[in-house]
Formats: structure tokens, C-alpha cells, sequence
């Protein structure tokens, strides 16, 4: 649960940056004109320019990386909530870790067939490639 509110608020903030810079962005090109005694100095609009590129690419950057996390968030919550409608897995023991598209289920499962449950459900789920088996079968 605090994994994803944190991923919320994350993609809240670089959604707001890119919108402060784009709105930035375009109330320069409109002709918006400050105050005369506000011209104390002359402003580089290049170098201005360039910065406001290297800033739009720091929030595509970062935009792209909150993708892939919302990604693995909802991988990990399909599997999850697979598990947790069968009944012969004890999902709460078991822990599902997604890292772009390959899974690792760890925990403790009570037998063999809840161990091979698992495994197929996180490897039938569409998007994930591979599966890492570390449970521990007690």
C-alpha cells in the first residue's frame, strides 16, 4: 500500500514539473513582457533555451522510470491477487518482487503442489518473462 502511494506521488511531482516547464515554456514565446524595472538585466534565451531542453529530458527521464515502476506495481498485483483467489495458495507467506519483467516469489509455502501453484500462476500472467523460484517448501 505505501509502495503504491509513493509511486502515486511520484508521478504527481514529474507530472507537475513537466507542466511547469511546458507552461514556462510557452508563456516566453507569447510576447509576455515584464515590468520596465524589472529589465535590470539581459537574459541569454539561448542559454535558456538549452536548459529548459536539459530539464524537459530530466523529466522524460524520469517520467519513463515512473512507467516502468507503475509497471512492476501492476505485474505484482495481478500475481498477487491470482494467488490470493486460489486455494491452495497461501499468498500472505509468499513475497512477489518484479523487476521489469521477471518475477521472484520468496516466502514459505506448506507443500509442493502450493510451491508449483505459485510458480504457474506468476508464469501464466501475461507480461512476465521469467520466474526466479526462492520459496522454501516447510
Amino acid at each position: 500500500m505505501f509502495r503504491a502511494l509513493l509511486r502515486l506521488v511520484l508521478v504527481v511531482v514529474i507530472l507537475s514539473a513537466a507542466a511547469a516547464f511546458f507552461l514556462g515554456y510557452r508563456l516566453g514565446d507569447t510576447g509576455f513582457e515584464a515590468p520596465a524595472s524589472a529589465h535590470t538585466s539581459t537574459v541569454d534565451t539561448e542559454k535558456a533555451r538549452e536548459t529548459g531542453a536539459a530539464i524537459g529530458e530530466k523529466v522524460a527521464t524520469g517520467a519513463a522510470e515512473a512507467e516502468q515502476i507503475m509497471s512492476e506495481g501492476a505485474l505484482t498485483s495481478k500475481i498477487k491477487a491470482k494467488m490470493m483467489l486460489d486455494d491452495t495458495v497461501r499468498a500472505v507467506l509468499i513475497n512477489v518482487d518484479t523487476r521489469g519483467t521477471v518475477v521472484t516469489l520468496s516466502g514459505t509455502v506448506h507443500s509442493e503442489i502450493e510451491r508449483a501453484t505459485a510458480l504457474e500462476l506468476a508464469r501464466d500472467t501475461k507480461g512476465v518473462t521469467s520466474v526466479e523460484d526462492r520459496l522454501v517448501v516447510r
